[in-house]
């Protein structure tokens, strides 16, 4: 997985969070109105943030010594996975001497992966808390399908039936009008994770070896 996909679901779960925040994330009454305004403009700053991603990791990691190392360490894995679908014992043994050695490549690539999430991550948070929540409203987009995988109602990305018979309690805030709703930091999960492949491409920070 792309390092910017990562740092966007490790957004995402902290978020997710009971007690880092006062109360759902969004605005009743938010300087942006209307969901197209809002969907556009919440899809403009995840593009912007994934270029500002994309051009730290330029600054900061040697490109071309990381696709090395990930070509070296894939052609490895390779070559023994087929040794060992083959059963190839003397040719698994032989690759499995080198198991320590490519160990210590995927562990450099992940520091040279992680040096501009540790830098982007912090910021990024403070954005979401301070920044994006007056700005836009509670839920910015419909779906046409329920969007909430996973059990037990961790990540959910959409207003559930329950979310908007709750919104309609007094005292409670109006986050959800309708089932299937996206709240707006989900939006911004699933139009980052959308371009992010595309702008690592275009700044030449995809870890695609060919």
């Amino acid at each position: 997985m792309e390092h910017s996909l990562i740092l966007n679901f490790l957004n995402s779960i902290v978020l997710q969070i009971p007690g880092l925040s006062k109360g759902p994330l969004g605005s009743a009454n938010p300087i942006v109105k209307g969901m197209i305004p809002s969907a556009l403009g919440i899809m403009s700053i995840s593009i912007g943030l994934n270029l500002l991603n994309a051009v730290i990791k330029r600054k900061m990691v040697d490109q071309e010594k990381l696709k090395r190392l990930l070509k070296e360490t894939r052609a490895w894995q390779k070559e023994r996975m087929a040794a060992f679908k083959s059963k190839d014992q003397a040719k698994t043994d032989e690759l499995n001497k080198k198991s320590a050695y490519m160990n210590k490549m995927n562990m450099e690539v992940m520091q040279m992966n992680m040096r501009p999430m540790m830098i982007t991550f912090l910021p990024l948070i403070l954005i979401f808390y301070f920044v994006l929540p007056p700005l836009f409203s509670y839920t910015v987009a419909i779906s046409p399908i329920s969007l909430n995988f996973i059990p037990g109602g961790f990540f959910e990305l959409t207003c559930t039936a329950a979310k908007v018979a709750e919104s309609q309690l007094a005292g409670h805030p109006h986050v959800c009008q309708h089932v299937n709703e996206l709240y707006f930091w989900a939006w911004y999960f699933l139009s980052s994770a959308a371009f992010s492949g595309i702008i690592m491409r275009v700044t030449k920070t995809t870890m695609d070896t060919s």
